[in-house]
C-alpha cells in the first residue's frame, strides 16, 4: 500500500498538467552564503549531539600462532564476518610495485580444488560471501557468512580452502593485470590521480610508503604467477596475520573459529618492521605539465602514526584546516572569499610510520599561482598561530559527533578493529577515542603542530597546463 501511495504521489507531481512554472535560480549573495554556510556548521553539531553512543566492548587475545584476534559480538543479524589480514600491502612489493595489489585480486579466484566456477558456486549455495583487497600497509581476506550451523560450516571449509592453497590460474592472472593497466591509464588521465601519486613519491622516494599500489608500466609488464605465489608464500602466513571477528558468535565459538582456519596456513615469519621514513622530502616540488581545465595543487608531509598522542590534536586542526566541507578555513579562502576552487581538503593518513598529511585544491588553472601562494599561507598561519579556542571546541564536538556513526553496523565495525589489528592498537581504543580528543587544547595542538608540521619538509605538487613555464 504504501509503494502505491508513493507511486500515485510521484505520478502527481510529474504529471504534465500538474507543472508549475519554473523560477529563476539565482546565485546567493556572499553575505547569504556565508550565513548558510554558519547554519550548516549549527545543523551539524545539533544534528549530531544526540549521538552519545558508547563504544562496544572489544575483545582481545593471541592465537597460538601469535596472531592478535580482535572480537565484537553483534547478535543484531544471524551473520558473522572475519576477516584475516597480513602485513602485506604495497610496502611489501619491493622491486615488483603493484605485485601486491594483483596477489589480492587473485587470490581467492580459485583454489587447487575448486575452479573458479566452482568456488563461486558453492559460495553461493552457502549464502557466503568471500573477498580480497589490499592496501598500502596491509591485505586480507574476508568470509562473511550466515551462523545458521550448516552454512557457516560450510563457509569456514571454504575459506580454509583457500587460505591453505590458492591456485592463482593464469587466465585469472591475465585478466586482473589488464584491469591494472587500464586502471593505471585511467589514472593518467587525471591530474588530481597524477598529482596524488606523485605526492607520495615526493614525500617518501625510495621508501617503501612511496612505492604506487597499483603499480608502473614497467612493473606491470614483468609481473606473472612466479612473483605472485613467491609474494604469497611469503607473507600470507599465520605469524604475519592479525584477525578481526564481528558478529553473532560467542568469544569462545570466535576463538575456535580463528584456531581452524588460522591451522590452514604455513607458519612463516612476521614481515620487518618499516623503516623511518627520511628527514628531508625526496624533493621539495614537483611540477607537471597537463592538459587540463583545472590545476592539481597538493601538498604534504609525514606527520602522524596510528594511535599516537599527536593523532588527536592533528585530527582537530586538519578539521579546521579543510576537513569539515563547507566550514573548513580552505573552503572559506579558496572557494568563498576568492573563487579559486570549487574542490578544497586536507587529509590525514596515519601509518605504522608517520602517514602524510595532505592539503589539496583543484583550482582554476589561469590562477595556479594565486592559488598555491593562498594554500601555501594557510599551511604557515596553522604552524605560527596554531587554533583559537573556539575553532577547537567546535571541531571536537563535530568530531566526537560523527564517531558513533564510524561502529554502525558490522561492517564499519569491522574496519574500526581492522585498523586496530594492523597497527597494533590495544582493546580499549575505540573506548578512549572520546575522552582523548575531549582532552585536546590549545597546548596540545600547539605541541603537535611545533613537531609535526614542519615547513623545511613540505613538499608540494602541482600538475596543469604551464605550470613547468609558471615555476618560481
Amino acid at each position: 500500500a504504501g509503494d502505491a501511495v508513493n507511486a500515485s504521489l510521484y505520478a502527481r507531481r510529474r504529471h504534465p498538467c500538474r507543472r508549475r512554472p519554473r523560477k529563476e535560480v539565482r546565485p546567493l549573495s556572499r553575505p547569504a552564503f556565508r550565513a548558510c554556510r554558519k547554519w550548516l556548521a549549527v545543523l551539524g553539531l545539533l544534528a549530531a549531539a544526540p549521538a552519545m553512543a558508547v563504544a562496544p566492548p572489544v575483545e582481545r587475545w593471541e592465537s597460538e600462532a601469535g596472531a592478535p584476534v580482535y572480537h565484537v559480538g553483534a547478535d543484531e543479524l544471524p551473520m558473522v564476518d572475519v576477516r584475516i589480514l597480513f602485513q602485506a600491502g604495497s610496502v611489501r612489493d619491493g622491486d615488483h610495485p603493484g605485485l601486491a595489489e594483483l596477489v589480492a585480486r587473485t587470490v581467492d579466484d580459485a583454489t587447487e580444488e575448486l575452479d573458479t566456477g566452482a568456488l563461486a558456486r558453492r559460495l553461493e549455495d552457502a549464502g557466503a560471501r568471500l573477498s580480497a583487497s589490499s592496501r598500502r600497509e596491509s591485505a586480507y581476506l574476508h568470509l562473511r557468512s550466515l551462523t545458521e550451523p550448516a552454512a557457516l560450516e560450510t563457509a569456514l571449509e571454504i575459506f580454509q580452502q583457500v587460505l591453505a592453497g590458492p591456485a592463482f590460474p593464469e587466465e585469472s592472472v591475465e585478466r586482473e593485470l589488464a584491469r591494472m593497466r587500464q586502471a593505471l591509464q585511467a589514472q593518467q588521465q587525471s591530474a588530481d590521480a597524477i598529482a596524488g601519486r606523485e605526492l607520495y613519491r615526493a614525500v617518501y622516494g625510495d621508501h617503501p610508503y612511496g612505492s604506487p599500489p597499483g603499480g608502473t608500466e614497467e612493473s606491470l609488464r614483468t609481473l606473472g604467477r612466479e612473483q605472485i605465489k613467491a609474494f604469497h608464500e611469503r607473507y600470507y602466513v599465520a605469524a604475519n596475520a592479525a584477525v578481526v571477528v564481528v558478529g553473532d558468535v560467542s568469544a569462545d565459538a570466535a576463538r575456535e573459529m580463528v584456531e581452524r582456519l588460522l591451522q590452514a596456513l604455513p607458519r612463516g615469519e612476521p614481515a620487518p618492521p618499516l623503516p623511518e621514513p627520511g628527514e628531508a622530502p625526496a624533493e621539495r616540488e614537483v611540477r607537471i605539465d597537463f592538459p587540463a581545465a583545472q590545476t592539481a595543487i597538493y601538498l604534504g608531509l609525514p606527520a602522524v602514526v596510528r594511535g599516537e598522542a599527536h593523532e588527536y590534536p592533528l585530527r582537530v586542526v586538519n578539521q579546521v584546516l579543510g576537513g569539515s566541507g563547507l566550514v573548513s578555513r580552505l573552503h572559506r579562502e579558496m572557494r568563498e572569499d576568492r573563487g579559486l576552487s570549487y574542490s578544497s581538503s586536507s587529509g590525514l593518513r596515519p601509518g605504522s610510520i608517520r602517514g602524510p598529511w595532505v592539503v589539496r585544491s583543484l583550482v582554476r588553472a589561469d590562477r595556479t599561482g594565486e592559488a598555491l601562494a593562498v594554500m601555501l599561507d594557510q599551511v604557515e598561519r596553522l604552524a605560527d598561530d596554531g587554533l583559537d579556542d573556539e575553532e577547537i571546541a567546535e571541531a571536537v564536538r563535530h568530531l566526537t559527533g560523527a564517531f558513533p556513526l564510524s561502529l554502525a553496523g558490522n561492517a564499519a565495525m569491522v574496519g574500526q578493529l581492522s585498523v586496530m589489528a594492523v597497527h597494533g592498537l590495544p582493546s580499549d581504543h575505540l573506548e578512549q577515542y572520546t575522552p582523548r580528543m575531549e582532552a585536546v587544547d590549545r597546548d596540545a595542538v600547539q605541541a603537535a603542530l611545533d613537531e609535526r608540521l614542519d615547513m623545511s619538509r613540505l613538499t608540494r605538487v602541482i600538475v596543469g597546463p604551464g605550470v613547468e613555464d609558471d615555476a618560481r
